[in-house]
């Protein structure tokens, strides 16, 4: 994997690629996701096509536009249980964080400013030693807890009330002891030591989360970093190509059988994209993983029918949910993008100073492009370490 795939700096350069960046950032980001829309992307492209840095990129758009953002790569998740998926996307959320937000929500509801609750203080303490804690304000916080969690179509039942609980905790009303509080979070991070038993104590009987149920618990979790005030979740999914590697070097390995569990909970997930909100699902991938006709994508018809593109236009389709960097380079490339690139890396290399190519090489370099095994911005890195040893 080439520099260019590996780095995470958005300094780098969005030269060309803003193309697609900007477009994603105004019409998801700002506009369909932000709106309550749910979305499931594809990149794909040759080994040093930029891919790592898109997501990079994209998740540091996702975090300026108040997203929560996720970033993890199949190589160290096993993607064909979807509650690992889930696991992984709520340990990087701090969803105590957003409940806490939810509960500065029930005190607006109920009349009270935030802002005059001192800092250590919980918001039944607060009413207590103002002479409010009576029964009627305690029914009251009850029933906004109720009708934030337990009375919300888009929350699971058994998540909904986890929340309620924990939400109720940070404002001192229903009491919840810390050991109960972290039992609660453990049964939400799915943690198989969890009993059943040990929860039926605080009157909750849930079922333990499964892959069956996992992406339910992701639906429900998204809605509650929506009322935490995020415009929505976004998740980034790098390296998938790792399915098909049949290196015994990899942490994780992927038999036959694992492999169409992964392709199938992925089908599942997209028809189930549209019952969710505030969600932006990106996968990201070497073209192997398509062109890998016995364990590739193409393999799993039930997948690729849904994610294959039915028309290729002359033009790059920015809205296309199966996005090949190749073809954008090749569209948007041109030997003035290619020289700002090679400024941009030449820059970026403070170790290793290295000179921009000039625009007689970048010219040579987007003819030359669509041949080989390498994406144009690892042509670039290869031709500037060329020009730095001559």
């Amino acid at each position: 994997m080439s520099d260019f795939e590996n780095t995470s700096s958005p300094a780098l350069s969005s030269c060309g690629i803003d193309f697609l960046t900007d477009f994603w950032r105004k019409q998801y980001l700002q506009e369909y996701i932000r709106d309550g829309g749910s979305k499931i992307k594809f990149v794909t492209g040759r080994s040093g096509s930029g891919k790592t840095h898109f997501l990079h990129l994209m998740t540091g758009l996702a975090q300026k536009e108040h997203y929560k953002t996720v970033w993890f790569s199949a190589r160290d998740i096993w993607m064909h249980d979807f509650k690992e998926i889930y696991t992984a996307i709520l340990e990087q959320c701090d969803i105590m964080a957003c409940l806490d937000a939810a509960s500065v929500c029930v005190i607006r509801e109920m009349g009270y400013d935030p802002a005059e609750i001192p800092e250590e203080m919980k918001f039944m303490d607060y009413l207590s030693q103002n002479g409010s804690g009576d029964p009627v304000t305690r029914r009251e916080i009850r029933t906004q807890l109720r009708n934030l969690f337990l009375e919300n179509p888009l929350l699971d039942n058994n998540f909904a009330l986890a929340c309620s609980m924990l939400t109720g905790s940070l404002l001192g009303y229903p009491v919840l002891e810390e050991q109960s509080r972290e039992l609660l979070l453990s049964w939400l991070k799915g943690d198989r030591t969890v009993k059943l038993s040990q929860l039926r104590t605080l009157g909750f009987y849930p079922a333990k989360i499964t892959r069956y149920n996992a992406r339910n618990m992701l639906r429900s979790l998204a809605e509650v970093i929506h009322m935490g005030g995020y415009s929505g979740l976004f998740v980034a999914v790098d390296d998938m190509e790792i399915l098909i590697s049949r290196t015994s070097l990899e942490t994780v390995h992927y038999t036959k059988m694992k492999r169409e569990d992964t392709y199938e909970s992925i089908r599942q997930l997209i028809d189930d994209i549209d019952s969710m909100h505030h969600i932006f699902f990106v996968y990201a991938f070497d073209r192997a993983l398509i062109d890998n006709e016995n364990a590739g994508l193409k393999s799993y018809q039930a997948l690729w029918m849904r994610i294959q593109n039915e028309i290729v236009g002359e033009r790059f389709n920015r809205f296309s949910d199966m996005v090949d960097l190749d073809r954008l380079a090749a569209q948007e490339y041109t030997p003035d993008v290619i020289v700002a690139i090679s400024e941009s890396l030449a820059m970026r290399r403070q170790n290793q100073p290295a000179a921009p190519l000039d625009r007689e090489r970048a010219r040579d370099l987007a003819q030359r492009a669509h041949a080989g095994s390498l994406g144009m911005p690892g042509l670039i890195l290869k031709a500037m370490e060329v020009e730095e040893n001559v």
